[in-house]
């Protein structure tokens, strides 16, 4: 579950190690290797180059949140907070602008996905895997700072400069 008081699951500074290092398939699509700051955790992810253009050895903030809500969707209890959650999640993003602010706004790249594998490695060590719309990202660390991350559930990934 996501903290009381926030709908991110996963956040790191990451620094990129290499990008399309096994030679470029698509135009407007690259894959970053990179290394974070805090959690020692290895990422690789595919994502749009003419978005957000990235460099080898460029840091960025990468955000993994369950909600673009700000704050925790969840209520008190009951039905009614399950409504209440739904009505806060609506319109939290729209291409008019005239949704309510959510987390996207401190951020320059969003994408919406599914968390769809988990590999067990060691007892230590785990994989989660997400897809974006094909665009495919592998996060592997210790399991300590994924147990917020959970299989089959939808996933927004941030990332600022």
């Amino acid at each position: 579950m996501a903290s009381v008081t926030s709908n991110i699951v996963f956040d790191d500074i990451f620094t990129i190690s290499d990008i399309d290092k096994e030679g470029k398939k698509f135009d407007r699509v690259s894959r970053l290797y990179a290394h974070s700051k805090n959690y020692e955790m290895d990422l690789t992810l595919d994502y749009n180059v003419e978005l957000l253009p990235l460099q080898k050895d460029q840091s960025f903030a990468l955000a993994l949140a369950s909600s673009l809500a700000r704050g925790n969707a969840g209520g008190g209890g009951g039905a009614n907070a399950i409504e209440d959650a739904e009505d806060k999640d609506r319109d939290v993003w729209r291409p008019d602008g005239k949704g309510t602010r959510g987390l996207e706004d401190d951020y320059d790249y969003v994408m919406y996905g599914k968390v769809y594998k988990f590999d067990g490695g060691t007892a230590e060590i785990v994989t989660a895997y997400a897809s974006f719309g094909g665009l495919l990202m592998s996060l592997t660390g210790s399991f300590r700072h994924m147990t917020n991350i959970v299989l089959g559930d939808p996933v927004y990934l941030l990332m600022r400069r």
